[in-house]
């Protein structure tokens, strides 16, 4: 695989107001980050993302925005599209398409949207994404699935970018992840959330050898065009620190791992800041991650770390 430069994407989770989401725009940019995500939820107290990335392009100049993810089942694909390649106009051609199946039960329990078995909903974003990018393209459209029926449709306006934004899918489970490698320009890893919910039973699938097995997976469908994929990893603990041990040790216990495996986990990042740039660059040559996706509550510790790394 090419060696691709890191890329820093910090996700604006757990902001104290909604208004707090363009002063954190404007400093990701000044300090170097590439990418402000924001996710999809019903049932959490964090901003809507169409509104808030037009709302974080609108504040800055050359950050891009992106959905991490947008949930499929929450639009018909035909409304994203349109909506999707809005934003990418209004913004300069900053938008960077994250879209999944949906994974958290409480948004479903609590408003009633069906949760079907995985498997259809993931046969769902597959032709979703047939869809989006069919009417992101040029001319009329015309889609028969199983799911979703779209009848000479000539989807506008285009996206800014050529031949349209950037595809982010993410996931950690075998189906979800061979549909990336058929779909996406970038593959982002998480732990596998059977159970729709982030708890101890995702550490099995949080380590360095389960991260193998899933890149497997997206090599299997993606063929040649597997060295142009750019893999990208969320990481959910981040801390500059020079307790590294103990901090490991501690993550080890809550999510049944040794303390080697946490310390491997791409998921993790505990350290000084030498250690978490060798730690960074050493998982960029044997794993080939290089997107790089932080909390917003990281960003104070990461500064150092995207100013080494940012690019390079």
């Amino acid at each position: 695989m090419t060696t691709r430069p890191f890329r820093f994407s910090i996700q604006a989770s757990h902001l104290g107001s909604p208004e707090d989401l363009r002063p954190l725009a404007r400093r990701a940019e000044d300090v170097g980050v590439d990418v402000l995500t924001v996710a999809d939820h019903l049932c959490d107290e964090e901003v809507a993302p169409l509104a808030a990335l037009m709302a974080a392009a609108d504040a800055t100049s050359t950050l891009r925005v992106g959905s991490l993810v947008f949930s499929n089942d929450y639009r018909h694909p035909a409304v994203l599209a349109k909506e999707a390649a809005t934003i990418d106009r209004l913004s300069g051609g900053r938008l960077e398409f994250g879209l999944g199946a949906g994974w958290m039960v409480a948004d479903y329990e609590a408003s009633g949207v069906p949760l079907d078995r995985p498997s259809e909903r993931i046969a769902r974003l597959d032709e979703a994404l047939t869809i989006i990018k069919g009417l992101w393209s040029d001319g009329p459209f015309d889609f028969a699935g199983d799911h979703y029926t779209v009848t000479k449709m000539d989807g506008r306006p285009k996206p800014a970018q050529d031949p349209h934004p950037p595809v982010v899918i993410g996931g950690g489970g075998r189906k979800v992840l061979e549909l990336a490698g058929r779909h996406a320009d970038v593959v982002h890893l998480n732990p596998s959330l059977p159970a729709g919910v982030i708890d101890e039973r995702a550490g099995a699938t949080a380590t360095e050898e389960s991260t193998r097995q899933k890149l497997d997976w997206v090599r299997s469908t993606a063929g040649e065009r597997y060295d142009d994929l750019e893999i990208g990893v969320r990481i959910h603990l981040a801390i500059v620190t020079d307790e590294r041990d103990d901090l490991y040790d501690l993550m080890a216990g809550g999510f049944g791992l040794t303390t080697e495996q946490a310390k491997r986990s791409p998921h993790a990042l505990c350290g000084t800041v030498e250690q978490i740039v060798d730690d960074l660059v050493e998982r960029r040559e044997l794993l080939g991650i290089s997107a790089i996706g932080l909390s917003a509550s990281a960003l104070d510790d990461m500064i150092p770390v995207i100013d080494r790394l940012a690019g390079t």
